[in-house]
């Protein structure tokens, strides 16, 4: 298959790589001409210019940030792809903007699936990450080869939308993750615990997760070089807060990471991984 990559970032570029290193990747393309330029001459693939660009593509996996970047770019697409062809989302935006992208490819006889993924951009660097799918499964079981090349799992979640409504819940348990284990570790510091026993000790036990594992010793000296952006935790909470808001659950754990999130972008923390979070937690 001929697969395109939209949006180059932290997630998009290494999911790239990994659709070169099958030998399937075919254009490139970014907002920012330049980073596309670099990455199509590193991989001796076509730099994208428009949406034209992709036209002789099979799929085209897009990456990028915002509910309208998705819409836009599924807009220019819809105009150039082949019947028959899949865009592939891997974007957190709201359920709503997946219908939205799939009838507007599905005119054009185009598949849409709704895809967000899971596990940062260590997990994008190694091929790891977790994909939830929304849309037609068998429009899945056509770009399997391709999504599985930076997937450690890839799984079907329902109808269009699903994946999105996935992601929201992970994004629910992350937001609360997060909070437990820096008020628990600033709670640690200002009991004069050693975080060289602290850590494996809790990682033994009932406390043990994912973010302490691979956030814990870096929080704990203040490095907060970027895996997931506070920024972008933001833009997720406020789409997963309406949703929730609108399905009348409680929203505690949501509300009080959006508050906290926004604070951390106020203090100027907006580039940070989400682990700088400890630094409210401090006091």
């Amino acid at each position: 298959m001929k697969a395109g990559v939209i949006g180059l970032g932290a997630m998009g570029a290494p999911m790239a790589r990994h659709v070169h290193g099958k030998g399937m990747l075919t254009a490139v393309g970014n907002r920012t001409q330049a980073r596309a330029d670099a990455l199509a001459a590193e991989l001796e693939v076509r730099a994208a210019r428009s949406a034209a660009n992709f036209a002789d593509c099979d799929v085209v996996i897009l990456c990028v940030s915002l509910d309208a970047d998705v819409l836009e770019n599924v807009t220019a697409l819809a105009e150039v792809l082949k019947p028959g062809a899949i865009v592939v989302d891997h974007s957190t935006v709201s359920v709503e903007t997946a219908r939205r992208a799939a009838a507007l490819l599905a005119v054009h006889d185009i598949g849409f699936l709704d895809a967000p993924v899971s596990g940062g951009a260590e997990g994008a660097r190694n091929g790891k990450l977790s994909i939830m799918v929304g849309g037609d499964a068998a429009q899945l079981e056509r770009v399997r080869e391709v999504i599985g090349a930076y997937a450690a799992r890839i799984t079907h979640m329902g109808e269009t939308g699903a994946g999105q409504a996935t992601k929201a819940v992970n994004q629910v348990l992350v937001a609360g993750i997060n909070e437990a284990v820096c008020e628990g570790l600033a709670l640690g510091e200002k009991l004069g615990l050693d975080a060289e026993r602290l850590l494996p000790t809790l990682m033994a036990g009932a406390a043990g997760n994912w973010f302490l594992e691979k956030r814990g010793e870096t929080m704990l000296r203040s490095e907060f070089a970027p895996g997931f952006k506070c920024l972008h935790m933001l833009k997720d909470l406020r789409i997963v807060h309406g949703m929730a808001r609108d399905s009348g659950v409680r929203t505690n754990t949501i509300e009080q990471a959006l508050a906290d999130y926004a604070e951390l972008i106020e203090r100027g923390y907006g580039e940070a991984d989400t682990s700088a979070l400890i630094a409210l937690k401090r006091g």
